[in-house]
């Protein structure tokens, strides 16, 4: 029986082979016995953490926006002005993190079969109602209450078309420039 110390490690470690795998082979072609392989594991090593691919592509899911949650509370804890916190959930959004090529590959997966999928669809519907929300919230003491739901909306809109454009045609030379763009935005919506 593994230790309790080892569950979160050897999930952590599936993952992170779900998302090595769905890079290299795509979604469909990444199986969970080349998954386990990737691993080095059993696929009985799999099936005990995970009831099939989408339990685990899930997983993979709830793991990659944990990483940006966390960034993106990071940056959020220093920002001093609510102009300052949008600033920080926009770099979070465009971190380093989100730009590696298996990160894009594992997203664009995710996305593609959460249409087909009810727990994906609940997964995302998390990150966008978190994101607006947390937008909203900036936005309220700088633009008021009626406006802020819609510049949230049109700020997480520009963050995840850009990420895609990134995602589909290669990472920025430069992060700086997605976080201009979408500061500009906001600065303008603001402003307005």
């Amino acid at each position: 029986m593994p230790k309790r110390g080892m569950k979160p490690i050897r999930r952590q470690q599936l993952i992170d082979a779900a998302i090595a795998s769905i890079h290299e082979h795509g979604f469909s072609s990444a199986t969970v016995a080349r998954i386990a392989r990737k691993a080095g594991v059993s696929t009985g090593i799999v099936h005990h953490y995970f009831t099939d691919k989408t339990d685990l592509l899930a997983a993979t899911m709830r793991a990659m926006l944990d990483v940006l949650r966390r960034e993106a509370v990071e940056r959020m804890r220093s920002a001093k002005t609510p102009t300052d916190r949008i600033y920080a959930i926009i770099h979070a959004s465009y971190g380093d993190a989100q730009f590696a090529e298996e990160v894009f590959s594992a997203w664009l997966a995710l996305y593609g079969n959460a249409r087909e999928s009810e727990k994906l669809q609940r997964i995302l519907r998390i990150y966008h109602r978190r994101l607006h929300s947390n937008l909203v919230h900036s936005l309220i003491p700088l633009i008021g209450r009626e406006r802020a739901p819609d510049v949230a909306l049109g700020i997480g809109a520009l963050i995840d078309g850009l990420w895609l454009r990134y995602a589909l045609t290669g990472r920025p030379v430069d992060a700086e420039v997605p976080r201009a763009m979408t500061r500009a935005y906001a600065d303008a919506m603001i402003a307005a």
